[in-house]
């Protein structure tokens, strides 16, 4: 079943500009001079129940206004929208009570109460049942680790416990659909591995839909099966994330554990890297199937360990990027 169906979507804005100096600003009380930006150029796509979206861009790509459109906060110039059956922004408040944002640049919680007060606060907006909210407070609670935080101002939290904070607010009415925008920007380790776990069981346990916007991709590694590729306000690319990196490249690598330092140079391999006694070989397995070059690497010299593994998805997205053009 479909829980978004986006089709056309178009969104511009306009941008004031003015001349440098004082001449500049004189000319600019009585003629202010504006140009159009495109956000959005006529972008389609759907979603399904279920589903976990990675939706990557460069900035300025649209992701952003994306995420607000679906959300009911800004209204597109043209093109349709459905989140759930509903146009978002035409009805706001019954999108807001099966969707949850998470923006991770800014909180959707009170600055000066502590948590508890800021979740007691959202029950009564979304008319929680007192059993339903408890039930999923304690839950989510204790998957995060947010305990001992509680009664903490949200301007004293640290900022991976705000955004823990956050995402706990955003599924306390329990969502259907949730909008992810830069969750984990500035995170530390353990707060991003806590965000990522939790998203990764609320869709495998109750189905929810996600639409994940990031430039870590690690989290995108971590959690998509699908990746949506937006440049300049256009869908690049749409596939799942194998099919993206066969897009780029066939390549695969060969990390290699070496008993002794030895210098390799195998037919169809490039050297990509050497750190002390590991090195990291380049290779396309259409050309040099892994068996034929696991065999003649062993018998080159001699292994400690050795294993396959795709390049960095970062590597992958770059050549995206610059795929697509300026």
């Amino acid at each position: 079943m479909t829980a978004i169906r986006v089709e056309h979507l178009r969104r511009t804005f306009q941008v004031s500009e003015r001349q440098p100096g004082v001449r500049g600003a004189l000319a600019g009380l009585f003629r202010r001079q504006t140009r159009t930006v495109t956000a959005l150029n006529g972008i389609s796509f759907s979603l399904r129940r279920g589903e976990l979206l990675g939706y990557i861009g460069p900035n300025g790509a649209g992701k952003s206004t994306t995420v607000k459109i679906l959300a009911g906060i800004l209204v597109p110039d043209s093109g349709q929208v459905e989140v759930l059956g509903r146009v978002p922004w035409q009805q706001r408040a019954a999108t807001a009570a099966t969707i949850g944002v998470v923006f991770g640049q800014r909180t959707q919680l009170w600055w000066d109460l502590p948590v508890i007060e800021s979740f007691e606060l959202l029950r009564h907006i979304y008319r929680i049942r007192e059993p339903d909210w408890r039930l999923r407070l304690d839950t989510l609670v204790e998957m995060l680790g947010l305990g001992p935080h509680l009664n903490t101002p949200v301007r004293q939290l640290s900022l991976g416990f705000r955004v823990r904070s956050d995402l706990v607010a955003s599924l306390l009415h329990g969502p259907q659909v949730l909008f992810l925008d830069e969750p984990t920007i500035g995170l530390d380790a353990g707060s991003k591995l806590a965000v990522r776990d939790v998203i990764r069981r609320l869709h495998r346990d109750q189905g929810l839909a996600v639409i994940l916007t990031t430039h870590d991709m690690d989290d995108i590694e971590a959690l998509c099966d699908r990746v949506i590729v937006i440049h300049q306000g256009g869908i690049f690319c749409d596939g799942p994330l194998e099919e993206l990196r066969r897009r780029v490249s066939p390549e695969r690598r060969l990390v290699v554990d070496l008993a002794r330092p030895t210098t390799l140079d195998l037919p169809g391999t490039r050297l990509v890297s050497v750190d002390g006694q590991r090195l990291t070989l380049s290779f396309d397995p259409r050309q040099t199937p892994v068996p034929e070059l696991i065999a003649r690497v062993a018998a080159a010299c001699e292994v400690r360990d050795l294993f396959v593994e795709d390049p960095p998805i970062e590597q992958v997205v770059a050549q995206l990027y610059a795929a697509a053009g300026p």
